[in-house]
């Protein structure tokens, strides 16, 4: 009878532990999740993409936090999930297109009379997304990241090429956007009508993937 008794007791003391060991894994919340934050993981391959903000624009400024330069209304990225691991960590994507609609953009840079086309170069990048909501854009090993703008002038079209390490933002839940300020780039070749400097500054929201809204963990 006391063998019996102590293996009843022993059984039950095992199946109360197990409900707190066994959930652990399912409960792994990814990086990437649609659905709201901890909710369903984005599956690798799954592209995003997200527009401007409404009413906001993007911009490339003279100066930081300037307001001398170009404005566009109208832009979009597109990437590609490579890695989505369990929260805390580091999520990376691919980027494969950055646009903006030229027919959107304005200047108020003297001798400029409009905006031609602004492509960005160099492409895919690769994007990583922390936990912490931290995103930081980096080009191919030996590369650059590159924006080319054509601009329209009284003496014809101008091309102006800037570029930079790469580029720093910030990924929020509250309203899944992705907000980059002030990033900094050189001038590399260009007539004087194109300034040295240019600072990058655009926020896009909502990032979805096939129509859902993306959440960081």
């Amino acid at each position: 009878m006391r063998t019996r008794s102590l293996l009843t007791v022993a059984g039950a003391v095992v199946a109360l532990a197990l409900p707190a060991t066994l959930p652990a894994s399912a409960a792994d919340t990814a990086v990437l999740t649609t659905g709201g934050a901890g909710g369903t993981p984005v599956a690798t391959g799954a592209v995003l993409t997200a527009s401007l903000a409404s009413g906001t624009a993007a911009t490339f400024y003279s100066s930081a936090d300037g307001t001398s330069g170009l404005r566009c209304t109208s832009s979009q990225f597109t990437a590609t999930v490579t890695g989505n691991p369990s929260a805390p960590g580091t999520a990376t994507e691919s980027v494969t297109a950055h646009t903006f609609d030229a027919a959107s953009c304005t200047s108020n840079v003297t001798g400029v009379l409009g905006v031609s086309g602004i492509t960005v170069d160099h492409l895919p990048y690769t994007a990583t997304v922390t936990s912490a909501g931290a995103l930081d854009v980096t080009p191919p090993a030996g590369s650059t990241v590159q924006t080319t703008v054509k601009l329209r002038t009284l003496l014809g079209t101008v091309t102006c090429v800037y570029q930079g390490p790469g580029l720093s933002g910030t990924a929020s839940n509250a309203d899944n956007s992705i907000t980059f300020d002030d990033q900094h780039f050189t001038k590399i070749s260009g007539s004087s009508l194109c300034f040295s400097n240019a600072y990058f500054s655009a926020k896009y929201a909502p990032v979805t993937t096939g129509g859902a809204a993306v959440y960081v963990n």
